[in-house]
């Protein structure tokens, strides 16, 4: 970071019923919330929109970096590489709350991919005077990426999974969850712009859709949550078949070949 003084901004949003309800028809669950209602782990993330006009994003379709919270770090592709939260209080369906962000962390470092930026955002969610969520996100920058580099070696899932659940995330609902969580990133509906620019084979599943479908598994199996971390390992994009695995508090997404695609725990 280039200051001592911290980098923060805040946000507040009311936690419409509709909004929530429409992310539990996005994720085939058949329950329903009442102004009220807890609401479910990680769903704040359909909140707190960042609505700019076209001249304010970049190439990509995201926020252009250095002219907010997040700095220009000079490279142009944009990762939510995992995660950490606390659940502290639950939130309230039909409630206001605040959201308040913090530039906790920036580095560099040069992997054998290439040029790496770090940025570790923690994100409060506060309700009156009650923090309900502490979250810690962590994105990573990179280079456009070279055919001439070596591959990495890509890391192979577990295969000990206590109960597993099959999951072939299609574009409908890819565009869905880029819709109500105002997510512009082109590599989750722009086949062109992820293949020929950012070098995927397909669209690309979103990490935190990933992290929310294990959050509610964990949820459904264990019960409530305290705590839970994620980390992106391999992209998975749509049309391919995966399993969403648990055992014991360890949680995973491992894809048909069986690399690991996102690891977890409760």
């Amino acid at each position: 970071m280039t200051s001592d003084e911290p980098v923060q901004q805040g946000q507040t949003d009311v936690l419409d019923p509709a909004r929530a309800n429409a992310l539990l028809a996005t994720l085939n669950r058949t329950e329903r919330f009442d102004v009220g209602a807890p609401l479910p782990p990680f769903f704040h993330q359909i909140y707190f929109w960042e609505a700019l006009p076209p001249e304010h994003l970049g190439r990509d379709g995201h926020p252009q970096v250095g002219q907010g919270i997040v700095p220009d770090m000079g490279l142009p592709r944009r990762m939510w590489a995992g995660g950490r939260l606390e659940f502290k209080s639950p939130l309230k369906v039909g409630h206001k709350a605040r959201k308040v962000t913090l530039l906790e962390s920036t580095h560099r470092k040069q992997g054998r991919s290439g040029a790496l930026a770090f940025v570790t955002l923690r994100h409060e969610i506060w309700q009156g005077d009650t923090l309900c969520v502490v979250e810690w996100q962590d994105l990573v920058y990179r280079e456009d990426p070279d055919p001439a580099r070596d591959q990495p070696v890509v890391a192979q899932a577990r295969r000990d999974a206590e109960t597993q659940q099959d999951l072939v995330p299609d574009s409908t609902l890819l565009f869905r969850y880029s819709a109500l969580t105002f997510n512009g990133h082109r590599i989750h509906y722009d086949a062109e712009y992820a293949r020929d620019i950012e070098g995927y084979p397909g669209l690309v599943v979103h990490g935190p859709l990933l992290a929310q479908l294990l959050m509610l598994k964990a949820q459904d199996e264990l019960g409530a949550l305290d705590t839970f971390a994620f980390r992106g390992v391999s992209p998975l994009t749509h049309n391919e078949h995966a399993s969403l695995c648990r055992n014991g508090t360890d949680l995973w997404v491992s894809g048909s070949d069986g690399r690991l695609i996102m690891s977890a725990q409760v």
